[in-house]
């Protein structure tokens, strides 16, 4: 089936997404630590040792998924592909300390709120957004889910320099700091909420569950509806590799005492289309069964 090359360059476009993400949020780090000290913000630099910590596992990510590129191996049989699932593991956890390191900062401002130049913030605000947002628009259309932590990483950090951008333009006018660390909580909690899903999603992958845009019973309802020979399928096992390439084992019992090779053949093939066209499996695994046949494995339904 040709639908193995499209797998690939889908991960191929996405190592890029994530290279380019890495190198512009290194190179903000850097211009972030500078502006801190040069604008006296505590807040800043805060967020540039956030960013340092993203830079690191962007790289790692980066690393992770360009390994998931990787062609399968008499070791790794079905290849590399959750190595990006173990980038995105790793991702979520140093996006949920970093979310806990914004609270255990910002909560102490709340109570003692501090001043900072908030011309010099109001200017740091409007490159972050600028850079940060052009990395999330980069990754805006990732289908994996290390794209989408990457992707949430950096939408952290512009709604984070939004937060400052309304802080700083207000504390230009007004005598308010204490907007800066609400600011602050509010994104830190919406950010672990997405973390959590994301990090549910890999876990669910991780121990074979079923993909959520798939149903075991409307597979077999399409079968035997679509392919005249089938009369009933059993033992029916689909999981995904890593969120995109889906993978099944399917019992099929076909109506017809004896089939021939090319009749086999040709009732597999037709299977296979209908899956890949229907439900984007990618792999599937197929064992024909006369409707006269015991199944042998015990947990056949």
């Amino acid at each position: 089936m040709g639908n193995h090359n499209h797998h690939h360059h889908g991960h191929h476009h996405t190592t890029k997404n994530i290279k380019t993400a890495f190198f512009l949020n290194l190179v903000f780090t850097i211009i972030e630590i500078i502006g801190g000290f040069y604008t006296n913000s505590l807040a800043i630099m805060s967020d540039a040792v956030h960013d340092l910590g993203d830079s690191l596992s962007l790289g790692m990510s980066w690393y992770f998924q360009k390994l998931s590129n990787k062609k399968a191996t008499k070791k790794y049989s079905y290849g590399y592909g959750r190595f990006s699932l173990l980038g995105a593991i790793i991702n979520s956890v140093v996006l949920i300390v970093g979310s806990f390191f914004i609270i255990s900062e910002a909560i102490p401002r709340i109570i003692n709120p501090e001043e900072a130049d908030a011309t010099g913030m109001m200017w740091l605000a409007i490159l972050g957004i600028i850079v940060n947002g052009a990395a999330v628009l980069k990754l805006k259309k990732g289908s994996s889910i290390n794209e989408r932590v990457v992707s949430l990483h950096l939408l952290e950090d512009v709604l984070g320099w939004i937060a400052v951008l309304i802080a700083s333009i207000v504390m230009m006018y007004w005598d308010v700091p204490i907007l800066d660390p609400i600011l602050s909580l509010v994104i830190a909690g919406y950010v672990l909420f997405n973390v959590y899903r994301n990090i549910k999603d890999a876990f669910k992958i991780i121990l074979q569950g079923v993909p959520n845009e798939i149903s075991s019973d409307k597979i077999k309802e399409h079968i035997i509806l679509h392919i005249d020979e089938v009369e009933d399928i059993h033992d029916c096992h689909i999981w995904t590799l890593d969120g995109e390439f889906h993978i099944a084992t399917i019992h099929v019992i076909v109506k017809n005492k004896e089939f021939s090779w090319q009749k086999s053949n040709e009732v597999k093939e037709n299977i296979k289309k209908l899956l890949h066209d229907n439900f984007h499996l990618e792999h599937v695994t197929l064992e024909l069964e006369s409707i006269l046949e015991e199944c042998g494995y015990k947990n056949c339904n």
